[in-house]
């Protein structure tokens, strides 16, 4: 496998662990803390950030192997992640609009990747 098809692997995972950070974050908010301290300095929130600082990290990293140009497209990928991430964690339901929203997000990542 080429190193630029590696890297370009590394960005999506690198999506994959940002979107699954936001619903940490959404998770966290659903809760009731006892403070403010707490409710911003909890498990959820920190494992969240931590995520959010390695995967940028991992980005930036995987930039110097990818053309610039493929950067958003991969990142869009987020929305999808996110929608499925939300379905399976979060228990909450995609429209047939939406499906057909992110179909069309994965068939332009492909187009423009292939």
């Amino acid at each position: 496998m080429p190193e630029t098809s590696l890297f370009l692997l590394v960005m999506v995972l690198s999506v994959f662990v940002s979107s699954f950070s936001q619903i940490l974050l959404k998770v966290s908010a659903g809760k009731t803390y006892t403070s403010r301290i707490n409710e911003y300095l909890n498990p959820w929130v920190v494992g969240a950030y931590l995520l959010t600082f390695c995967s940028t990290v991992v980005t930036v990293v995987a930039y110097r192997y990818v053309a610039l140009s493929m950067g958003p497209v991969i990142e869009s990928l987020g929305y999808v992640f996110i929608a499925l991430l939300s379905y399976l964690i979060l228990k909450e339901k995609i429209s047939g609009k939406k499906m057909i929203g992110l179909g069309l997000i994965v068939c332009g990542v492909l187009v423009v990747v292939i």
